[in-house]
């Protein structure tokens, strides 16, 4: 297909008319706001992508999840680690985005500058051309003019010679030829006028030419530049949603790897309690049992103190429960309530051995004595209603002894 020309289809037909030349300039003009619209374009969408991804990543360093455990746990992190990366590579993106809008703004400007030099020669030889038109349209009148008056003249003097009078005709004679002289160097200027004219109107012509192809060439520049700017805006778009994809399927690959049982199989190990529920509490007459109180060693007494102590302040929660709990929560510690009480000699182990504790416990009484997890303590006595009598960096008191497990 043969492309046309703007040299050839932007012409006009009156001589002090630039239509065409105002056509293209006006094309050139909105051009370059076209231009700005991309630019604007770019920068807005550069902008949310760089928004977007700060959101992402201060997202993924908020989500938490300290909590979970095992396989779902490292789900998880991984999930928020992939964020983060999307995060990181659309702010990537919104960074060539920026690149891209400095090409475009660096080329419509090297546009502007060359437009400008092209305008101004045309408003250069646009103003001669008019001007030396102006002037010729003037010495036309004039030799029009001097014409008319040299007729006259000649008709005069062919009626005064016509009369026979010699002084008349001679005066007539002189002046026909006074006009007809004028007329003649009115033609000269008139035919010079014209030549000088013809030679501007050439001028222009071959300056309008070479004009309209710079802005042709201009214009062919500025769609492919901009059909190249989108079109590898589009192209960045899906590249980083293919990016997004495989950073998201990293987390699909993980959550294959979480699996139920397992985590509530680390559960169980990590956190149990006990293996065996507590013993039913039998029936004890307060008659038929043997006292020998007096010989309960002072650890045991003030374990008694300290059960009873739950029941003079009025805890009477769960009053059927075990009197020898082989891991005490934390809650029943405080709330057992003991039907009876039986202190055997035998009771008692006094053992020191050094014991590592299993889980934190926070004193509630006095005689108790506060242990943290991974601290390393000095068993004294195994009481066998599972408080045990325990020593940590000096202090002495009781701690529960399924918290504890031996080295």
């Amino acid at each position: 297909m043969t492309q046309l020309q703007f040299k050839d289809a932007f012409w006009c037909k009156e001589f002090t008319f630039h239509t065409g030349y105002e056509v293209l300039v006006q094309r050139l003009l909105d051009g370059r706001k076209m231009c700005k619209d991309v630019e604007d374009l770019l920068k807005q969408r550069a902008q949310a992508e760089e928004r977007y991804g700060k959101e992402l990543i201060q997202i993924a360093r908020k989500a938490g999840g300290q909590t979970e455990i095992n396989t779902l746990k490292a789900a998880f992190e991984t999930l928020k680690q992939q964020i983060e990366s999307v995060g990181n590579s659309h702010i990537q993106l919104a960074v060539m985005l920026k690149d891209e809008l400095k090409g475009i703004e660096e080329f419509r400007e090297r546009q502007k500058e060359q437009r400008k030099k092209y305008e101004s020669a045309m408003e250069r030889i646009q103003k001669s051309k008019l001007s030396h038109y102006k002037k010729t349209m003037e010495s036309k009148k004039t030799y029009e003019q001097k014409c008319k008056e040299a007729d006259e003249a000649e008709q005069s003097f062919e009626r005064i010679s016509a009369s026979g009078n010699q002084k008349q005709t001679e005066k007539s004679q002189n002046k026909a030829k006074q006009c007809r002289d004028a007329a003649n160097e009115a033609e000269n200027v008139y035919k010079q006028n014209i030549e000088q004219l013809d030679k501007v109107r050439t001028e222009w012509e071959q300056e309008h030419i070479k004009t309209c192809e710079v802005f042709q060439l201009q214009e062919c520049d500025r769609i492919t530049i901009l059909r190249n700017s989108l079109w590898v805006h589009c192209n960045q778009l899906s590249m980083q949603c293919v990016k997004d994809d495989e950073l998201y399927e990293e987390v699909r690959v993980s959550l294959e790897n979480c699996v139920v049982e397992s985590d509530m199989d680390y559960f169980i190990k990590t956190k149990m309690t006990g293996t065996q529920p507590p013993d039913a509490i039998g029936y004890e007459n307060y008659y038929s049992r043997e006292p020998k109180r007096s010989n309960s060693s002072p650890a045991q007494t003030c374990g008694m103190m300290k059960r009873f102590s739950g029941l003079l302040h009025g805890n009477s929660k769960n009053n059927t429960e075990s009197a020898t709990p082989s891991a005490p929560p934390l809650a029943e510690k405080t709330d057992g309530v003991y039907a009876s009480i039986y202190v055997n000699e035998q009771a008692a182990i006094t053992s020191s051995q050094d014991y590592r504790v299993l889980y934190d416990y926070t004193a509630q009484n006095m005689d108790e004595l506060d242990i943290s997890e991974g601290d390393i303590v000095v068993v004294i006595e195994e009481n066998e209603d599972g408080w045990w009598t325990a020593e940590r960096n000096g202090q002495r008191g009781f701690v529960p002894g399924s918290y504890l497990e031996k080295l």
